[in-house]
């Protein structure tokens, strides 16, 4: 379970070093295999590769035809690239990926359970004032008795 969101910096290189909080887990998932790729709201994702294999194989078996399903397919599959934790507990973000989510220096790495996503840091900022401008709004319908 990957929870909690830390700010992060990339080396010169465009590596990323994986909070050490992260990394038995992902050894132990993944054998240090990630994928990462790219998420319509302009950041990226960052998959185990195990947990990525479903989500690929479901958005592959959507029609070429259709017109929804060929742009994801060309979004998600076809930025997708399996990298590898180093020794030094790093992961290369392709220069590619770090254009696609605008990732400067400064990045956001927030958990989401089974995978993670990365931000860039006006990225990142403007999420906070999106969910902080919803106030009372932000819960979905259905979810008012969650106790918090």
């Amino acid at each position: 379970m990957f929870q909690g969101a830390a700010a992060l910096t990339l080396d010169a290189k465009g590596r990323l070093a994986i909070p050490a909080r992260h990394r038995d887990a992902l050894a132990k998932l993944a054998e240090n295999q990630l994928v990462l790729t790219a998420h319509p709201h302009r950041c990226l994702l960052i998959y185990p590769a195990p947990a990525w294999e479903p989500i690929r194989n479901k958005v592959l078996a959507g029609s070429s035809l259709d017109h929804q399903s060929a742009l994801l397919k060309r979004l998600l599959v076809g930025f997708a690239r399996e990298e590898e934790v180093d020794s030094a507990g790093r992961v290369l973000i392709a220069p590619e990926l770090r254009s696609f989510g605008q990732l400067e220096k400064q990045v956001h790495l927030v958990g989401q359970g089974d995978h993670f996503e990365l931000w860039s840091d006006a990225g990142w900022q403007k999420q906070q004032e999106q969910i902080f401008a919803l106030g009372a709004d932000l819960m979905p319908s259905g979810w008012e008795t969650l106790p918090l």
